[in-house]
C-alpha cells in the first residue's frame, strides 16, 4: 500500500523531513502513512511486527535519523486511536542493513536487485519466526529494496510480509516510471516494471498531501 504519488507537495514534504531535517513534518506525513496502512485492516493479520527499512550505519551517521522509523512511529500513534484492536508493535532493530549499497540511479531493475541482494539480515530470527511483518519505507519505486528486505525476513522465518509506504513513483508508461531522486535506494528508476507486475501494491489515488 502507498498513500499517494511521489510528486508535488508530497515530494517536497518528504525532502523537508529527510534532507532539511524539518522534523515537525513527520507528524503530518505519519498520519498519511497511517491512512495507507489502514487500508489493510480486515485483510492483514491483527497482530504484526512493524519493521522500518533500515539505513546503513554510514548513512544513519550522515543523516542522524532513519526517516522510515520516524514515519512508522508517528503512524502507529494514529493507528492506536483509529484501530485500537490492531496490535502493531514497532520493532526497529529487527532488520539490519549489512552494507552501504550504491545509488540506484540509472540502474535497470535487474541491476537494482543485484545491488541490494544480500544487503539485509535479521538480527534475531527468533523474533520474526512465524510472525507477520509490516515493512515500512518512505518511497516505493521499483520495489527492489523492499523485495530484498522482505526476502531476508522470510528466510528468517516470518509468516508473511506486508509493505506500506508513504509514496510511490509515478508510472508514466507500461515499462517506465517518472524520474525521482538519485540519493536513495527506492527513489529513482530507469528500467522495466517487472516488480510492479509481481506485486499487489495499490494507492489511495488521492491528492499528494
Amino acid at each position: 500500500m502507498a498513500f499517494g504519488l511521489y510528486q508535488d507537495r508530497m515530494k517536497g514534504a518528504i525532502h523537508a523531513l529527510k534532507y532539511d531535517r524539518l522534523y515537525p513534518a513527520a507528524r503530518g506525513l505519519g498520519r498519511l502513512l497511517a491512512r495507507a496502512i489502514a487500508q489493510l485492516a480486515g485483510e492483514a493479520p491483527v497482530e504484526m511486527l512493524v519493521v522500518p527499512v533500515p539505513l546503513h550505519r554510514s548513512k544513519y551517521a550522515e543523516r542522524g535519523f532513519n526517516q522510515a522509523r520516524t514515519l512508522a512511529a508517528h503512524a502507529l500513534r494514529f493507528l492506536r486511536k483509529t484501530h485500537p484492536a490492531w496490535r502493531l508493535t514497532l520493532a526497529p532493530r529487527t532488520l539490519m542493513r549489512l552494507r552501504a549499497t550504491e545509488s540506484q540511479a540509472g540502474l535497470t531493475l535487474r541491476e537494482r536487485r543485484l545491488n541490494v541482494r544480500g544487503a539485509f539480515t535479521v538480527s534475531d530470527p527468533a523474533v520474526v519466526a512465524s510472525r507477520h511483518i509490516l515493512l515500512i519505507d518512505d518511497i516505493f519505486t521499483t520495489g527492489a529494496t523492499v523485495r530484498a528486505a522482505s526476502q531476508a525476513l522470510i528466510r528468517a522465518g516470518a509468516a508473511s510480509v506486508w509493505v506500506a509506504t508513504l509514496a510511490r513513483a509515478r508510472r508514466i508508461s507500461g515499462r517506465h516510471y517518472a524520474p525521482t531522486d538519485n540519493t536513495e535506494d527506492n527513489e529513482s528508476f530507469a528500467g522495466t516494471a517487472e516488480m510492479q507486475n509481481e506485486s499487489n501494491f495499490s494507492t489511495q489515488n488521492k491528492s499528494s498531501f
